[in-house]
């Protein structure tokens, strides 16, 4: 067998195999004498056909299927030991005229290459890092929630400022049905929540949904809707009272402290506010991270140059999915996904110039932290060490679990390595002016 390479460009290549009787007539052989003991053919005892003739039944299908075997493997072996980076599978050249009755044949396939490129991480412009602080009115607001919450609840028929309203959000062509609680002050202006004023349980008051709350994320919760459907929703949505209640607001005293922290862990409002700060900043550095791995992810792709083997890629396209596609579907095809293979690339060779790996051990530490975060928010801090190590074994018994938790410890080794080596400036503002600036809203 020989196999030789014919560099076309930087980005594309040729490979031929060529095989030759040597190489797969023992293995033919082989198989057909196999065949031969167990061949029930009519007029011959069991092992006793002739070769000849299990030869001209099975020998073309058996040359076929051993000739195909070799090529994968000599054409993987060489890929491995030559250390070539290609995209997409090797292609096979069209031979419509391969004669099989040959001892010699010849196979050329070709190749999309992985472009050679250089990563820049600190670049010119810097990259906005946001540090999203709870400021004096959200502490407020919180704690002010925090007492309707363990008030007394006071059922009410007809509806006031101020009042907490339950209802029904409908719309049927975009299969909305869901129940939401909240008061007039989540409405963005005040011609909706004049609208509520004087209602009654029952009653049935059309919105719409577009500039309908303060807080545009507020239709994700309330609606039920997807985050980019939140930010074009412009429909007309039902909203049917079921309850009306009002609330006497609970006293900021140790009993209350207690329940909601356990017996002495807080003891004074000024220490309730410290706690609600922390704990809400505590939630707002996933939120500002995500937006970081998006903004660097954006700058990396849009300022690290470097061509792809485009016709190849579209060609192999063509085949590389559970159904064929036309030329022109490959091309739409390619356009959608070249902008994710671009980043594919960077991030394997950050991931190689930065030696990011993600191993087992790394894996199940990971695993381990996350687990007892989740038990943590239900008041489960005493598992033992065994425990959460026969949970962590359940968990990653599971393909689908490994990747996601893989995927996931590779964004955190990466996002920490933007975060030591990106030009990023640190900017502070509230959750309200961080969701204003960054969606609009």
């Amino acid at each position: 067998m020989n196999i030789t390479r014919e560099n076309i460009d930087e980005l594309n290549a040729v490979v031929k195999v060529d095989i030759s009787k040597s190489d797969y007539s023992d293995k033919v052989d082989k198989i057909l004498a196999d065949y031969r003991k167990t061949a029930n053919i009519p007029g011959f005892r069991k092992g006793h056909v002739p070769m000849g003739m299990v030869r001209k039944q099975y020998g073309k299908a058996v040359l076929i299927d051993e000739v195909n075997k070799l090529l994968q493997d000599a054409l993987n072996k060489y890929l491995t030991e030559e250390k070539l980076d290609v995209l997409g599978n090797p292609l096979p050249k069209s031979q419509d005229n391969l004669d099989w009755n040959a001892e010699e044949f010849s196979f050329e396939f070709e190749l999309g290459l992985a472009p050679q490129f250089d990563v820049k991480l600190k670049g010119r412009k810097s990259i906005t890092h946001y540090k999203i602080v709870a400021d004096e009115k959200m502490v407020n607001n919180q704690i002010t929630s925090i007492r309707k919450q363990y008030g007394k609840l006071i059922s009410k028929t007809v509806m006031t400022e101020g009042d907490e309203l339950t209802g029904v959000f409908k719309n049927e062509e975009k299969q909305i049905e869901n129940s939401a609680t909240f008061t007039l002050d989540k409405f963005k202006g005040k011609a909706n929540s004049k609208k509520f004023i004087g209602a009654k349980i029952g009653d049935v008051i059309a919105l719409k949904t577009k500039g309908l709350f303060n807080i545009e994320h507020d239709l994700i919760n309330f609606l039920k809707v997807s985050h980019d459907d939140a930010h074009e929703l412009n429909i007309e949505v039902t909203f049917t009272i079921t309850e009306i209640n009002t609330r006497e607001l609970a006293d900021l005293d140790q009993e209350l402290f207690d329940k909601l922290f356990g017996k002495g862990t807080i003891t004074s409002v000024t220490e309730l506010k410290e706690r609600i700060k922390h704990d809400a900043e505590k939630q707002f550095v996933q939120q500002s991270d995500q937006k970081l791995l998006n903004d660097v992810t954006e700058y990396l792709v849009e300022g690290t140059k470097f061509n792809l083997p485009a016709t190849f890629l579209q060609k192999w396209m063509q085949t590389a999915g559970e159904e064929a596609i036309d030329e022109i579907q490959a091309k739409e095809e390619y356009e959608k996904s070249e902008k994710s293979m671009r980043y594919q690339l960077i991030e394997g060779k950050i991931m190689a110039d930065n030696d990011i790996q993600v191993n087992f051990e790394d894996l199940k530490a990971h695993s381990k932290e996350m687990i007892k975060m989740q038990m943590a928010q239900f008041g489960q801090n005493n598992s033992s060490d065994k425990e959460l190590d026969d949970i962590v074994a359940r968990v990653l018994s599971n393909k689908d679990e490994i990747k996601r938790l893989s995927e996931q410890l590779v964004s955190q080794k990466l996002l920490d390595l933007y975060k030591e080596k990106a030009n990023l400036k640190t900017k502070e503002l509230s959750y309200d002016k961080f969701i204003k600036e960054v969606y609009g809203s």
